[in-house]
Parts: structure tokens; C-alpha cells; sequence
């Protein structure tokens, strides 16, 4: 059984994060920008690299992540060139690599620049760690929930279930999944952890919310582009169940992982999920009317009836993350509730046109959540 901890601040992530070097792919994005406002409050050095912020707006910007960044490089994960020139420069001791093409409905619109970046950029982190014997110590590659084959399973998915993946996006990142095992198995396996010292694990979350999101076909999203238009929410599966979770939920639990493969090596470069508690899961319905609880102003829906969807859609998608709470002594610590109380907190702001003050709400939400026991 692993150590639990009171806090953030009791992992000692501050005394372990300060000064190390870290690369960030995808670092313009919504995931990526809580993480590197997070790892830069604790003192490490961040690289970006990614393409321009994916949205109009955007955390990266309203958040002035940039500022933190010792670089960033704006690039392609499918330029092989470039990305070895960034991690030969730069030499990061860890690397987290986010930059993906994250929507399951573009995926149907453009299935071949969602294999290409999913797949060939995480071909392309691989193959330059393999070739290029540098200081990086631990990679993370950070998937999603979607990578298994959907059974519409009630007890969730284990680390060790099938992967799959119905529509382009699932099958992109169970294939992302399968190149970093390959590689794991081929050229940094356990046993050789001493002579290649190089360790390399994935992490598979659910759905994620929070300030600062602005992706498309999502709910919370949605929710914000409909009060701002003045307009009705259209949803189409009111009672759809997800695993919703605030984003630093899983993005702590990456932090964690990363001091565990860095001073244990070998013993965590597995796959692990980060999921929320059961509770969490919740439907879209219900998300509704909690927020309509939180923001300053009410969301007003229409559910829309008799279209029939050219695209896939699960009723039900859980995730089983006993190992990461046994192993990694990693759990959830915001409940849905809070995490909805947070999220409407970051957007009453951005509708009440206080831009300016949405760095500093971001960062405090850090620093809230760092102090938060369990």
C-alpha cells in the first residue's frame, strides 16, 4: 500500500519540482496551460512546445502562461526535426507529452490529422528518446479514457482491459497507447532501466472541466458560449453518464507519477488511470443543474429530439483507478460538486468581463487546491 499524503504540499512536490527542467508538448492547451502555471508555481523550468493556442480565447493566453515559460516554442509534434532540435537544446529531465487532437466529432470530420498527430507524435517523442541518448529521465504520455474498447462496462476499466476504440480519436489514442508499450517493452524495459535510465508510463483520464476551456462540442464549453450569445443550450443525451472531474485532479496525479518514475525508475513505467470517484459520475442533466446552482447566470436548455447522430456515443465510460490509488496513494480531492463550484467561479469572472483578474483566479485555484487534505 502506498504512503498517502495529508496534501499537496506534504508530497514535497515543491522540494522535488524546483529547478527540474521539464518539456511540455501541447502546452497551449487547456490541460497543458494548468500544467505549466502549476509546475512553474512550484519552481521547475518549463519548455513549450506546441502549436498556437487551439481556441479563441484561451486559458494560455488570458492566463499569460507564456510568462512562465523559460520557452516557448511554437511547433509540430509530426516535425520530427524540430522537436529533436527543442529536446537536444533544452535537454528536459521530464517530459510530458499532451499535444494531441483531443475531439471525438473532428475526428469523423479529419480521421487522418488525428491518426497523424496522435500517432506519429507520439511515434516521433519515442523514436527521439530512443536515438538520442539525453538526460530525460521520465516521459508521460498522457492519453485518454477513450483508448479502451468501450463495453459500456458499469465497474470501469482496468489498466489491463482491451484496448480499442470505436470512432478515429478512441482508436488513435489506444494505437498512442500501443506505441508507447512497444517502446517501453523494446528499448527501455525494466530490466535495462539501469543502463537506458529511462522511464516511461501513460496516463489515461476522463473527462476533465475547469476554467479556461473553450473546446468544441463539449459541455461546459457550451454552457459558457450559449450564456455569453444569450441563447438555449442544445444537448442531445441529457442522461449520457461521464466521469467528470476538475482538471487538477488528474493533473496532480501526473506530478505524482512523475516524482515516482523519477526516483523509483522502473517500478511505475506502466499505464495508469485517473479517474474520478464514482460519485463523479454523473449525466449531463445533472452537471446542468448544478452549475445552474454556481453561476450568476442560468442556463437555459432544449434537448433535441429525433436526430439521429452520425457519430458514436457512449452511454456510460468509467474508469477503474484502484491500482493508482493503491500504488501511486493518488485519489480524487474535489468532489463533482466542488469542481463545478470552481469552474462556474472561473467563468462568472471571464462573463463578468474581469479578464485581467483571471491569471491571478487561476493561480489561486492552485494554490486552493495544494492545500486541500483528505
Amino acid at each position: 500500500m502506498a504512503k498517502r499524503y495529508s496534501s499537496v504540499e506534504g508530497m514535497g512536490l515543491k522540494k522535488f519540482w524546483k529547478n527540474k527542467r521539464v518539456l511540455i508538448t501541447g502546452h497551449t492547451g487547456f490541460k497543458g496551460s494548468w500544467l505549466s502555471l502549476w509546475l512553474a508555481s512550484l519552481g521547475a523550468e518549463i519548455v513549450g512546445y506546441s502549436l498556437p493556442p487551439p481556441t479563441n480565447p484561451s486559458l494560455f493566453l488570458l492566463a499569460k502562461v507564456q510568462r512562465d515559460c523559460s520557452a516557448s516554442v511554437l511547433g509540430d509534434v509530426r516535425d520530427i526535426k524540430n522537436l529533436e532540435n527543442v529536446i537536444k537544446r533544452y535537454e528536459p529531465q521530464i517530459i510530458f507529452h499532451l499535444a494531441a487532437q483531443s475531439l471525438v466529432k473532428k475526428s469523423y470530420l479529419d480521421p487522418h490529422e488525428t491518426f497523424s498527430i496522435n500517432i506519429m507524435g507520439t511515434l516521433n517523442v519515442m523514436e527521439i528518446l530512443r536515438i538520442h541518448k539525453g538526460n530525460t529521465k521520465v516521459l508521460i504520455n498522457i492519453t485518454s479514457d477513450k483508448c479502451y474498447e468501450n463495453k459500456e462496462k458499469i465497474s470501469g476499466y482496468k489498466e489491463t482491459d482491451c484496448l480499442g476504440g470505436h470512432d478515429p480519436y478512441s482508436a488513435s489514442k489506444g494505437s498512442a497507447e500501443l506505441i508507447t508499450t512497444s517502446f517501453r517493452n523494446s528499448f527501455f524495459p525494466a530490466h535495462g532501466y539501469k543502463k537506458h535510465h529511462l522511464a516511461v508510463a501513460s496516463a489515461r483520464a476522463g473527462n476533465v472541466i475547469g476554467g479556461g476551456d473553450w473546446a468544441e462540442n463539449r459541455l461546459i464549453p457550451d454552457v459558457v458560449k450559449a450564456l455569453s450569445d444569450g441563447k438555449f443550450l442544445k444537448i442531445r443525451y441529457p442522461k449520457a453518464v461521464r466521469p467528470w472531474q476538475h482538471v487538477l485532479d488528474p493533473l496532480g496525479g501526473y506530478l505524482l507519477l512523475a516524482e515516482k518514475l523519477y526516483n523509483d525508475g522502473a517500478d511505475y513505467a506502466e499505464a495508469w488511470n485517473f479517474g474520478p470517484n464514482n460519485k463523479a459520475n454523473r449525466t449531463v442533466e445533472e452537471v446542468i443543474n448544478i452549475l445552474n446552482k454556481n453561476l450568476k447566470q442560468k442556463i437555459k436548455y432544449t434537448v433535441e429530439q429525433n436526430k439521429k447522430s452520425e457519430t458514436h456515443e457512449t452511454t456510460i465510460l468509467k474508469l477503474n483507478c484502484t491500482k493508482t490509488r493503491s500504488r501511486l496513494g493518488w485519489q480524487p480531492r474535489l468532489s463533482l460538486e466542488k469542481a463545478l463550484q470552481w469552474t462556474a467561479e472561473w467563468y462568472n469572472v471571464f462573463l463578468d468581463l474581469d479578464k485581467d483578474n483571471l491569471r491571478d483566479l487561476t493561480l489561486n485555484q492552485i494554490k486552493r487546491y495544494e492545500s486541500i487534505k483528505f
